[in-house]
């Protein structure tokens, strides 16, 4: 059965389990996403656990889940799984809500809808025109009389996913003025009612609103070792990570980049069992400035450049000596990596934690996650295991981060 709800609207649904998606015509200009809130009868969330996005696709009870976003033919479409049996003791109502990232509006989205899923039954919702809106409550799931029912909202306001964190119980400190340490938290507000009004500064970007790593932001030259904090640098419109070494064997450099859609992509001057080789991606987002041979040079490097847009997650320099190579001790050789973004900051993290083993092929200094509040860079120090020359796998983690798995993907080609 085909069902249509109008704005306001509510109407029973026939199953506790369902889904929720929600279309629109794909644009160049636009960046929609999709966040859920799960809501206590006073509409708060309980926690940062409430707050169900593309980095924390998953609720703990499993009552709200969201899927990868994907696109058929010129159709952008977002999906989330509801399971209204799971809501944790306390939550009343799921909010679905949509917020546009550049700051375009919602005027220039093109044949919005949205549709609700529930066995053979099909709820259809459709709203009015926007005008400079960039964020929507789209509806509501909740319970009633023991019953699962949806109310088509279709809610528009003008100040992003910051108005809804506030108006559902989640503040925003804003970054400190004047001084040289900068850093962004997000906390429970408990006991502030609802803003109402929504009238509130625009957000640039929901996880710029969703981070929940307190970090100091670094200028100058920074060195890092393994097991130390995290930092996080100013995000430039050019940012380099350049891996250095002593001469005497030849190294070589590759970047494994997560998207905002969870595949990783190996940028690489040489490829792997079943990945071919890749010197750009996505028209030079993340690009490899070329393969450096053996020379008499006392001080070798290789570059990887980084033009970070919303699509990317999180970058993985490699630093790889096939067997072929011959003697490639990442600690002999003094491997480090720099990031800069060429605008005052330079962060340095050096293998100090590696031996003379000569059969150890993989290292991976660090990662690099992209946000809107900057560049978040975190030593790992990471190697193979020895003789192993398989690539290693990201996969987004349980604490919200994409995560690094040592000997985890395709073997290199060179042997």
């Amino acid at each position: 059965m085909i069902q249509f709800l109008q704005m306001g609207a509510n109407t029973v649904i026939s199953s506790q389990k369902g889904s929720v998606t929600i279309s629109y015509e794909m644009s160049n200009s636009i960046d929609i996403s999709l966040t859920a809130f799960l809501l206590t009868d006073v509409n708060k969330v309980q926690g940062d656990s409430g707050i169900i996005f593309y980095n924390q696709p998953t609720s703990l009870s499993g009552a709200a889940t969201l899927i990868p976003s994907e696109n058929v033919g010129n159709i952008k479409i977002h999906k989330m799984n509801f399971d209204m049996s799971k809501i944790p003791e306390g939550i009343t109502k799921i909010a679905i809500t949509l917020t546009e990232d550049n700051s375009r509006g919602f005027s220039n989205v093109k044949n919005l809808k949205a549709e609700i899923r529930t066995d053979n039954n099909i709820i259809n919702l459709a709203p009015a025109n926007f005008a400079n809106e960039n964020g929507i409550v789209v509806l509501e799931l909740y319970l009633r009389n023991s019953q699962t029912k949806v109310r088509s909202i279709w809610r528009g306001f003008d100040s992003g996913l910051e108005g809804l964190c506030k108006n559902y119980g989640v503040e925003v400190e804003p970054e400190e003025q004047n001084k040289l340490s900068e850093s962004t938290t997000i906390k429970k507000q408990m006991l502030i009612e609802p803003d109402q009004s929504l009238n509130v500064p625009e957000s640039t970007n929901r996880q710029n609103m969703l981070s929940q790593i307190n970090l100091e932001k670094v200028k100058g030259n920074v060195s890092l070792t393994k097991g130390q904090k995290p930092v996080i640098i100013d995000k430039t419109p050019e940012i380099t990570a350049t891996v250095s070494w002593q001469t005497g064997t030849d190294y070589d450099i590759y970047a494994l980049v997560y998207t905002k859609d969870g595949q990783q992509i190996d940028v690489a001057m040489f490829g792997a069992k079943n990945t071919p080789p890749l010197r750009s991606f996505h028209n030079g987002v993340v690009e490899h400035m070329g393969d450096v041979g053996r020379d008499a040079g006392s001080t070798k490097t290789e570059v990887i450049k980084l033009r970070l847009n919303n699509n990317v997650l999180a970058v993985v320099p490699v630093v790889y000596s096939a067997q072929s190579n011959g003697t490639g001790s990442f600690y002999r050789y003094k491997v480090s990596m720099s990031i800069d973004n060429h605008n005052g900051t330079s962060v340095t993290i050096f293998a100090k934690n590696a031996n003379n083993n000569d059969r150890i092929y993989s290292c991976v200094p660090g990662i690099l996650h992209n946000t809107p509040d900057g560049v978040i860079i975190s030593p790992l120090e990471l190697y193979s295991e020895p003789n192993s020359e398989r690539r290693p796998k990201l996969k987004m983690g349980s604490s919200n981060m994409v995560e690094v798995l040592m000997d985890k993907g395709p073997i290199n080609d060179y042997k």
